[in-house]
């Protein structure tokens, strides 16, 4: 009996480089549903398949990322990447996640910015809508029962969405306080403020029970001072020095530095994942800088939504649209495809740093209860936020008016009901069933939703 061939590894790697690409290559093609459903195939991929990682320390790895600014999908392939092959393995894990969702939302603005003022085209979009408001429902509703499991935590979401959709506290501002709150309740000891373990499989090449100062932990996941201070000058200046460029050379004013400017600021503070802070893009885009219409924002997320890789790839739809319509002196598609990798650029080189900087340092935040309690704080919240995402996609796909009314510091939105589109209504309850009484998949549901809007279209409504 012949024993099979030794598979090379390079030293301090944990699993074979190029076993590990190819995993992550079918997890890059195969990610698909948002962040919740990303982060359930690595887990039956890397956790219950290959057993390369552990369960518990799997959880712990994506607590860590969603402390982080930035997708934390993304930012959790880029982390085990590390940690089962080092810096080239975070690389190459990080970069297939979005790959193959940057070239589709890529080739999918294109096309929308040249043929989108088609009537069939803009049927297929009006029925992507109302799926994709029922889908944001959903995220309100699955996040929501994993976070508001006592009174302090309902109240820390109601306060949120009072916060965002009364008073436009700004988004950075939430987080911020929800998770000084959190920390403090739970250096305090509060029940309500302790969150609750998990416990798991073990996995085969990293058991669950090692820690920083354990033997079988690899070298380079133990903190290094000097290798830190290198990486992170690295990484800043690869992120940064493209927005510095573009503001000195064409000034702060032109659209390609607007993009990086905003983008880069957004990658700094974008806490609680894609659909937390897409109110806050679709607010500054549509209010702000005037890039597109409301309509086109929940256009932007239908395409995110039916492609793969992480939903913030939608804004690589808002920065191609922007460039598309306002850069001078050059074809507009060049302009566009050129904003559309800029804001591809800035929003996701920022990932690395994150976690090339902090992971050696995580495992010293396995079980510290303070910063346990600040993130669940931090969800508590996030779960207001994007419920006041889905109260603004709803008027927008229901109401053909929206007026803003107030009272000194107290302002909101509130539809004008002559306006409301019957068919817009129809269409959102058909979806609703669909997700939440029949249970059906997300692409059957984008589908369905799409084919009823070109249907309508042909019947003349």
């Amino acid at each position: 009996m012949t024993s099979k061939p030794a598979i090379s590894r390079r030293p301090g790697d944990i699993v074979p480089l190029s076993e590990a690409t190819r995993a992550w290559a079918r997890i890059a093609a195969m990610s698909f549903g948002g962040p919740a459903g990303q982060i359930a195939l690595m887990h039956r991929v890397l956790v219950e398949e290959k057993r390369w990682i552990g369960d518990t320390r799997f959880l712990h790895a994506l607590n860590f990322c969603m402390l982080l600014p930035g997708p934390e999908a993304q930012q959790l392939a880029v982390y085990v990447g590390w940690l089962l092959n080092r810096t080239l393995g975070g690389l190459i894990a990080g970069i297939l996640f979005v790959l193959p969702g940057a070239v589709s939302i890529l080739a999918l603005s294109i096309v929308y910015a040249v043929y989108g003022q088609l009537a069939p085209v803009e049927a297929l979009f009006f029925g992507l809508k109302a799926a994709v408001l029922a889908i944001v429902l959903q995220a309100v509703v699955k996040i929501g029962r994993r976070a508001l499991k006592n009174r302090a935590m309902v109240a820390v979401a109601a306060a949120s969405l009072v916060a965002i959709y009364a008073f436009d506290v700004p988004f950075p501002l939430i987080v911020a306080t929800a998770g000084l709150i959190g920390f403090v309740a739970g250096r305090a000891g509060h029940r309500s403020f302790q969150p609750g373990g998990g416990a798991g499989p073990t996995g085969r090449y990293l058991e669950d029970e090692e820690t920083v100062l354990g033997l079988e932990v690899p070298a380079h996941a133990r903190p290094d001072r000097a290798w830190g201070i290198r990486v992170a000058v690295v990484c800043l200046v690869l992120w940064l020095l493209p927005t510095a460029v573009l503001v000195l050379t064409l000034g702060a004013g032109a659209v390609f530095s607007e993009i990086a400017l905003f983008f880069s600021g957004l990658a700094v503070v974008t806490f609680g994942g894609a659909y937390a802070v897409l109110a806050w893009v679709a607010q500054a885009a549509v209010d702000h800088y005037g890039w597109l219409a409301p309509g086109e924002m929940l256009d932007g997320l239908g395409l995110a939504e039916t492609t793969p890789g992480p939903l913030i790839m939608v804004t690589q739809f808002v920065g191609f649209l922007a460039a598309f319509r306002e850069a001078t002196g050059l074809p507009p598609l060049v302009a566009g495809v050129l904003g559309a990798l800029l804001t591809t650029w800035v929003t996701f080189a920022p990932c690395f740093l994150w976690i090339f900087l902090g992971a050696p340092y995580v495992e010293r935040l396995r079980g510290n209860r303070a910063l346990s309690a600040a993130l669940q704080t931090i969800t508590a919240a996030v779960v207001g936020v994007i419920l006041n995402l889905s109260i603004w996609f709803s008027l927008h796909v229901l109401f053909a008016e929206v007026r803003r009314v107030g009272f000194q510091a107290l302002s909101f939105d509130v539809p004008v009901l002559t306006t409301l589109d019957p068919v817009a209504a129809v269409l959102t309850a058909a979806a609703i069933v669909a997700v939440f009484v029949l249970r059906l998949a997300m692409g059957w549901v984008l589908g369905g939703a799409a084919a009823a809007g070109l249907l309508l279209w042909a019947a003349g409504l």
